[in-house]
């Protein structure tokens, strides 16, 4: 089989795109044969070394769309549509960025659509985390105001989305002015340039400050995220698009406004029921979901993709097609 293989953390050209053995099939595990995967910035920080618990060479990816090739257990039949995700893909163990992968049956979530396999491998991660987030990171209600920092990110549309259907008014950042109107057109009710000052920004609309906020970006714009929520409103940190993990000599008092509440999510495949994930699907595809802009690559382009997103220079998800189907899912 075809895979992408990191040697060792660097640059983009530690990606090789090369010849493996088949995974072989054991117990437990279900051999996927891939058909897109979605790229994140958990493997942008893999390549670049900044992970934790990653063992070299490795095939990378947390995420993959497919069809089951073998499942030892009978439980899924060959053929059957899945989606995987976590549970130390593409760290402790080869991941999606291969024509086939091998992953623990637990995290394995079947569906059933006629989308095309770029469209399909846009939404597990995503979906999982956007949906944790909102729930169990926010625990968001009807009527309230959500800011998402990040806003032009996969996760950034995919949140507004769902934010949107609880029935929440949704402001949403962005550093670049010509993505405003693309905040706009996805149902963004507020979209904001972000100036290093969003807290002053969302204050003139919402003087008491926001409900709730998922910060995507990072630690360099949490504390502004935290003075744009009112007093018992909720922070979530889910995403670090600034590549900037942690808070250097962290004092609580200090940092956090009064009566803010501060929270994370991360999550696993089991944090996504697989009636959320075929609701989803099946919304895209009536037309009742967006899912914001895209771009798609072949295997071959995978240094270029992780170039793009290491520089930002895409909205919305990145998705790699293995070559292995053409068009709709089966």
């Amino acid at each position: 089989m075809r895979a992408v293989v990191l040697r060792e953390p660097g640059p983009v050209e530690n990606l090789e795109l090369t010849q493996l053995p088949l995974p072989e099939v054991k117990p437990g595990w279900v051999r996927i044969a891939v058909k897109a995967f979605g790229l994140n910035r958990s493997e942008l920080h893999t390549r670049l070394g900044l992970a934790d618990g990653v063992t070299f060479p490795r095939v990378p990816g947390i995420e993959a769309v497919g069809i089951v090739d073998a499942d030892p257990s009978g439980n899924l039949a060959e053929g059957q549509q899945v989606a995987t995700m976590m549970g130390g893909m593409g760290r402790t163990f080869d991941g999606g960025y291969a024509e086939y992968t091998l992953v623990p049956a637990s995290q394995v979530i079947p569906f059933r659509s006629d989308l095309p396999w770029e469209v399909i491998g846009q939404v597990p991660e995503t979906l999982q985390t956007a949906y944790g987030s909102l729930t169990t990171g926010l625990d968001l209600k009807d009527g309230q105001t959500l800011l998402i920092r990040g806003g032009t990110s996969a996760l950034g549309f995919a949140t507004a989305t769902l934010a949107k259907d609880l029935g929440a008014t949704v402001f949403a950042t962005t550093r670049q002015p010509g993505r405003i109107e693309t905040l706009r057109e996805h149902g963004v009710d507020h979209p904001l340039l972000d100036d290093g000052n969003v807290a002053e920004q969302v204050r003139k609309i919402a003087p008491e400050g926001v409900d709730a906020a998922l910060e995507l970006v990072g630690t360099p714009t949490l504390p502004d995220t935290l003075n744009a929520t009112r007093v018992h409103g909720t922070v979530c940190f889910a995403g670090m698009l600034s590549n900037q993990w942690t808070i250097s000599n962290f004092y609580p008092i200090g940092y956090l406004p009064a009566g803010v509440r501060l929270t994370a999510y991360g999550g696993e495949a089991d944090d996504l029921p697989a009636s959320v994930l075929q609701r989803h699907l099946d919304r895209i595809a009536d037309g009742e979901a967006s899912l914001g802009p895209a771009k798609v690559y072949s295997m071959a382009e995978i240094r270029q993709a992780h170039d793009d997103m290491e520089h930002n220079r895409t909205a919305g998800k990145l998705v790699v097609l293995t070559g292995r189907a053409e068009g709709a899912a089966p």
